[in-house]
């Protein structure tokens, strides 16, 4: 029911998630992300969210994508409905889908690039997910997630369309970049132009002087 990417931009470190659904809200499942740690999806017929919360501590104390996806699903008796990739703070990425999720579904995880999906009609999602964000190297890393998302969308994407969107990057300067929309005819589009609102310079500066783990005290 779901397709999403995660990023990462190898010269900054600034990671990201983008995704979509045929459900509503599905910024508040799927993506999770932190500068310096890593990146998590979870998504499938039935969600884990507990990936995620036990996950990126894991990712946190240095632990490699590869090792924290085997954790994850060596605890998990119900992972054949899940599908979950996760990446680390080097770029280095994991993914996992089950069997039980609906066709058509795959992941591919590559360095500081992942694409998932399920229920979607086609591998023709995933492969101009990925040629998208290939091409778009070398430009924000906001822009290249958007626009896999909708290259996604334009190939196919969800079998029974989708409704909602949600975009998270955290550039490790201030609070993340958390947009979504909950409910939409054209959810895509509606996130690309909140997007564009959210990057007017007075709201960039108002997240870059919020304070976080790194600068608690930033005003």
């Amino acid at each position: 029911m779901t397709f999403t990417i995660i990023a990462r931009d190898a010269d900054t470190g600034t990671i990201g998630v983008a995704t979509a659904t045929g459900n509503i809200a599905v910024g508040a499942q799927v993506p999770h992300c932190q500068f310096g740690v890593g990146a998590i999806l979870t998504q499938g017929h039935s969600t884990n969210v507990l990936y995620a919360r036990t996950g990126m501590p894991l990712l946190a104390r240095g632990d490699p994508a590869a090792a924290v996806t085997r954790t994850l699903l060596d605890a998990d008796n119900g992972k054949d409905y899940r599908q979950m990739a996760v990446m680390d703070a080097r770029g280095q990425s994991c993914g996992w889908t089950g069997s039980l999720n609906g066709e058509y579904k795959q992941h591919h995880a590559t360095e500081n690039l992942v694409v998932a999906g399920n229920l979607l009609v086609g591998p023709e999602v995933l492969e101009a997910m990925i040629s998208t964000a290939r091409s778009t190297a070398g430009v924000p890393l906001c822009a290249r997630l958007l626009a896999a998302l909708a290259a996604g969308q334009s190939a196919g994407g969800d079998r029974r369309d989708i409704c909602s969107a949600a975009l998270l990057v955290d550039a490790g300067a201030g609070a993340r970049l958390d947009i979504r929309i909950d409910y939409h005819e054209k959810p895509i589009e509606a996130l690309v132009d909140l997007h564009e609102r959210a990057s007017e310079k007075d709201y960039r500066d108002f997240l870059k002087r919020l304070p976080d783990e790194r600068d608690p005290h930033r005003y």
